[in-house]
Parts: C-alpha cells; structure tokens; sequence
C-alpha cells in the first residue's frame, strides 16, 4: 500500500494543491538514476542537466557559472541583471572567488533578489536582521566581492516598495540590450523564488499565470515552510515566516539563461529534494508545478547525483 491507496479520508486529503496529479507525480520518479539526463521533447535544445558528485563540486560548479555570465557580460560590454536566490547559498562564495582571482569589475550587474520574508502586507525584516535575505546576500556576496562588488544603487530587494518596480527595471535593461540570468533553487513544492503552485487556482488560463511578475505577502504551503524550518532555521518552525514576497513567473520565464541549482540531500541516505528534481525534469509544463517550465528554458540545472536516487521505499 502507498499514498494512493491511503489518502482518501486522511489528514492528507485536500493538503496538497487540487491541480497535482499525484499519479502522474509519481510516474516522474518511477525511472533508474541511469536515464535522468535522457532528453525529453518538451526541454529547450540549450537546456542541459548537470550531475555533480558532491556539495563541494556543487557549490564550486554554481558558482563557476555565475561568475562566468558575469565575466562574460562584462567583455561583451553590455549589462547583465541577475534574478538571485538566497538557497542555495554555497555557490556564492566560489562566484566570489573567480570574480576576484579574475579581477572581474561587476559594475555592470545589477541584481534583483527574487524574495523575501513578508507579513500578510508585504512588509519585510529589516536589512540587518540576520533571518533578512538581504543581509544574507550582504555577507555571502555583495560584501566579499570588496571594490569589484555591484553598485548598491543596482542592488535590488524584494520590498514591499521595490519588488512591483522588478518589471519595469527589468525590462528597461533588457530594451537597452542587457541580458537577464535567473539563478534559483527548486522548492519541496516545486516552487521558483516563492511562486507557489496552489496560486496556480487563481487563474483562468495559463497565459494569465505566465503573466504574473510578481506577488506581495503570498502565502505559503506548509511543506514550504517545513522546508526552511529543516534547511534554514535548524527545524526550529516557530521562527519561519508564513509569507513571502516573491517575484512570479512573469519574470523568470523572460530569462536569456538559467542557472539552477539542486543540493537537498541531508545525511544517512535522507533527501528532501529527489522528487522534485525529478518532477521538474518529467513532468511537462503545468502552471501548478512552477519548475516544470525551466527544463523549456536555456541553461544550465546542477543537482546532486544522489537525488537522482533510486527513489524506493526502505524499511529501516
């Protein structure tokens, strides 16, 4: 027996977003490590999964990248606007280590954070609060990359005043020439940035969905939250926020390239970010599983081998 055969009649019943199909879900993961870089139809010709052997090579990998787009930029001379996550984190301090070995001048970036913590009305933590994705940005990467660091006046925070400006900033780059990378994470609920699947309920059509820039004071699953509480806050859930500003699809489906990033594994065997990878890969573009769209995009996903399991079911 499984969730299938079981849910009806649960506590589970209606938890999870009424547009899942959770057979089809499970199907994603029901393949051998083997075959998960197979390409399937509906991925974009540049789009490219890269398996990794470890965290450390994951971190140093990511962060090759992102400071590779942002060299590149630079000698093309033109600017380059970033969409940047807070989780993962590690790949930054090896961005900063190639951006400083190269001696590569980021006054071309400009950096847009793809959320933050909010109340119901999108107000945030302050910047200093160590919780802050802000300051977390201040200390893994602004700050380190010294005199070669990106403007302040082009570092962008998603506030209740600034994230609905995310648009316009953006678009007035990209009409001037500017490339846009979006680097991110995929959520336990297959989430870009905060962008939730049940937001998904919402909308008529997915023209609409794909509309959406941006969002303030989104609420969160509860698998979202439990997610930071084990990554994040050390499983301490009293200290994760409810709700979020968060930029939306809108945004991150203009993007030029991707660079994606999967490191959920813990320890002993346990992961949390298996089926994600996996749905993420299989699944097919569905407005309420939000990563389903990046494998239609160029660029680049690195994820941990281990995710790519096998995903069975052991007894210990």
């Amino acid at each position: 027996m499984d969730f299938l055969d079981t849910v009806r009649g649960s506590l589970l019943e209606g938890f999870y977003p009424t547009g899942w199909d959770m057979k089809k879900i499970d199907e994603c993961c029901n393949h051998a490590a083997d075959t998960v870089l197979a390409r399937q139809p509906f991925w974009n010709p540049e789009f490219r999964p890269v398996i990794c052997d470890g965290i450390h090579d994951f971190d140093m990998m990511l962060g090759h990248e992102i400071a590779m787009e942002i060299r590149k930029a630079g000698q093309e001379g033109i600017k380059l606007a970033m969409i940047l996550p807070v989780g993962p984190m590690g790949m930054y301090r090896w961005a900063v280590y190639f951006l400083t070995e190269w001696q590569v001048d980021c006054s071309h970036v400009y950096g847009f954070n793809m959320d933050e913590w909010s109340d119901a009305e999108g107000n945030t933590l302050e910047p200093s609060n160590p919780a802050a994705f802000q300051n977390a940005m201040q200390q893994a990467f602004y700050g380190p990359l010294g005199q070669l660091t990106v403007p302040e006046s082009q570092r962008n925070f998603a506030t209740k005043m600034n994230l609905p400006t995310y648009s316009e900033k953006i678009d007035a780059l990209k009409s001037g020439g500017a490339r846009l990378i979006t680097v991110f994470g995929i959520g336990r609920m297959f989430h870009i940035a905060f962008w939730e699947p049940h937001f998904a309920a919402e909308f008529d059509s997915l023209e609409d969905w794909k509309k959406q820039t941006h969002r303030l004071g989104a609420r969160l699953h509860p698998l979202t939250i439990e997610q930071n509480a084990i990554t994040s806050f050390k499983s301490r859930t009293t200290l994760v926020p409810c709700r979020a500003n968060s930029i939306g699809p809108g945004l991150f489906l203009q993007s030029d390239r991707i660079i994606g990033g999967c490191d959920g594994a813990l320890s002993r065997g346990m992961q949390w970010q298996g089926m994600s990878l996996w749905v993420t890969l299989r699944h097919g573009p569905d407005m309420w599983i939000p990563s389903s769209f990046i494998p239609t995009l160029p660029g680049k996903l690195f994820f941990l081998g281990e995710l790519a399991g096998p995903l069975v079911a052991e007894c210990n």
